[in-house]
């Protein structure tokens, strides 16, 4: 039995091998890993007693000792082009923020990592809110689990859909906060949304966005393989340390440097560079030409995306015509671009202007010496 003051093991949190190792610390042997995950992932299930092909002296056992416990809704928001917004409870004072976008053929479920952001990025809402902690690995997958769950209740697929397609198709961690300032809870989750016992997706169906954390990029190449996406936002170190302060330390040449290898190491196709549209500030045609100076002949694709507004800002958001004539100018010379739709913008739940609910928050600038503050490897 577990005791009143031992807390009992979330296996949302558990990765396979750590899955295998704990039910073998209670007497049981490595498959009945695999079928707990085929239970949790598969089914959706959280309840041990319905895990009927389990042994029942098993079942007790993980009753006494272990539990599936994802974070808990708050408030869900639904905008007029179908995207919802969920505002989740990490603990009794901090919320965090996901959203799920349905597009023809596919679902992307956009999961943060962090309560808050230390990053400081000038044009996003969730820097404004400053950094409170990382996210647990089972505070990331529950993210997975509970939309999964959510979604699955008034899923239809659509037509043409492939054999037991699901809702959610795709995973971006692009929500509150940088995933590779959180590498040792991050990369479990990775592993568990990939996995064949797992939610099993393609590695090219998640996506890990960061802002230029250099040495966890060559670490990443290292640990698990998923696509990867940088926000870039400027074609010169003097522009881009205004916009992302991270590049005061890691500057644009050291940073597409790691991209590169990332992609060696793990046999990527291409690295998609984020680029936020912001009026008269890094949408002219020099910054355009600029691009293509840094990218031409490298497997790159720039997504361009229109700012997102929010309170206090004192950016605006670029006209479409120059949206156009920027991606016209980078198409001319030989880079791929495409121009993000926006999606949910009517329930904030565009990108950048995911907030949450931050206290007991600590401004750290990543950009500065106080980096090891919030880096956790």
């Amino acid at each position: 039995m577990v005791s009143v003051d031992q807390e009992r093991v979330n296996l949302l949190g558990l990765e396979r091998p750590a899955l295998e190792a704990f039910v073998g610390s209670i007497g049981s042997k490595p498959f009945r890993a695999r079928q707990l995950m085929q239970w949790i992932y598969g089914r959706g299930e959280s309840r041990f007693a319905a895990m009927t092909d389990l042994a029942k002296d098993f079942r007790a056992r993980l009753a006494d000792c272990a539990e599936v416990r994802a974070p808990a809704i708050v408030t869900t928001q639904r905008s007029a082009d179908g995207t919802r917004k969920w505002l989740l409870r990490a603990d009794a004072v901090q919320a965090i923020e996901m959203v799920f976008i349905p597009e023809e053929g596919r679902g992307t479920l956009c999961i943060s990592s962090q309560v808050g952001c230390a990053l400081d990025c000038s044009f996003c809402s969730t820097a404004q809110q400053g950094f409170n902690r990382n996210l647990s690995t089972a505070e990331i997958v529950g993210q997975v689990w509970l939309a999964a769950r959510e979604l699955e209740r008034d899923f239809v697929p659509p037509p043409g859909a492939s054999p037991g397609q699901r809702a959610i198709t795709n995973v971006v961690l692009m929500g509150m906060g940088e995933p590779l300032a959180n590498f040792r809870n991050v990369v479990p989750a990775l592993r568990i949304f990939t996995d064949d016992f797992g939610f099993d997706l393609s590695r090219r169906r998640v996506t890990l966005s960061t802002s230029g954390l250099v040495p966890q990029i060559y670490k990443l190449a290292e640990e698990v393989n998923v696509a990867l996406a940088v926000s870039l936002h400027a074609p010169t170190d003097e522009l881009r340390s205004v916009l992302v302060p991270i590049n005061r330390k890691h500057p644009i040449a050291e940073l597409l440097e790691a991209c590169w290898h990332y992609l060696d190491e793990q046999n990527g196709r291409s690295v998609t560079f984020e680029y936020v549209m912001l009026d008269g500030v890094n949408d002219q045609p020099e910054h355009a030409r600029g691009l293509v100076r840094l990218l031409k002949g490298h497997p790159a694709k720039l997504n361009l995306i229109p700012f997102n507004p929010f309170p206090g800002t004192r950016y605006r958001r670029s006209s479409p015509a120059a949206i156009q004539r920027f991606r016209d100018e980078l198409l001319s010379r030989g880079v791929l671009a495409t121009v993000r739709r926006t999606r949910g913008e009517d329930i904030d739940a565009a990108c950048g202007q995911l907030a949450g609910r931050v206290e007991n928050r600590t401004t750290v600038r990543l950009g500065s010496k106080m980096i090891g503050v919030a880096v956790q490897t």
